[in-house]
């Protein structure tokens, strides 16, 4: 396999895919004219998905420190910033049947996560708090007596996946305050709270929507062949 060969997630119709060179392309350019920062490159990656339905592309832009060594240049692997340009936020595609204002938070926390993490935290955190009253219907004054109750409710893992952002810094510092009160995270720790966001609407909602979508067609089968049987045979 060649080195541009990777699976990926289309950020626009979430379908999972094997991504060769044919599908994807990246440029560099360098840059110096004696800014603050020195010889460095801004490299840029496309990736069309392969989905015949879909189609879309996703571009990213990434600032690598430069050097110069053996007559040639060279980036340094971690760069300096990166930028998700299209589509903009990093958010993922989730069924409607999740509440409209769970997912506006959801999705603006991912769409300002880079630029502004102290809002995104805060988002995030009136996100986790709408999920926890959606769908356990579990309402408190403070977000986290809602997740201690929730305690009894969920497997330990999840709960624990749950619990486990107290410990990130000032989110978790902070679970115990207003839930709109602005906290100094870094981006990071506001990901890490996108990610368990990202997390209990897969593990909840849609896995609950999916399993009862299967059982109605159990139902369904079962009344077809229980009304079979009851409808008489056709007289000659």
């Amino acid at each position: 396999m060649s080195e541009k060969t990777f699976s990926w997630t289309c950020p626009f119709c979430n379908q999972p895919a094997t991504i060769t060179a044919y599908s994807t392309s990246s440029d560099s350019h360098r840059f110096n004219q004696d800014n603050k920062d020195g010889d460095l490159f801004i490299r840029t990656e496309v990736v069309v998905c392969p989905n015949p339905i879909c189609r879309e592309y996703k571009i990213v832009a990434r600032l690598h420190k430069a050097s110069f060594a053996n007559n040639s240049w060279s980036y340094t692997v971690k760069p300096i910033e990166e930028w998700q340009l299209r589509p903009r936020s990093t958010s993922k595609p989730f069924p409607d049947y999740i509440p409209k204002a769970v997912l506006d938070d959801y999705k603006e926390a991912c769409l300002i996560v880079n630029d502004s993490p102290k809002a995104s935290a805060t988002l995030s955190r009136r996100c986790l708090r709408g999920i926890i009253r959606d769908f356990w219907k579990i309402s408190k004054s403070r977000l986290v007596d809602e997740v201690k109750e929730l305690k009894s409710k969920v497997d330990p893992n999840t709960w624990l996946a749950i619990d486990g952002v107290r410990t990130v810094g000032n989110i978790g510092a902070h679970m115990e305050s207003d839930i709109n009160l602005i906290v100094d995270v870094d981006p990071e720790e506001a990901k890490t709270l996108i990610g368990l966001i990202e997390f209990l609407l897969k593990d909840w909602y849609v896995a609950r929507h999916n399993r009862e979508a299967q059982m109605q067609e159990v139902i369904d089968l079962a009344k077809s062949k229980t009304d079979a049987k009851k409808t008489p045979p056709p007289t000659v």
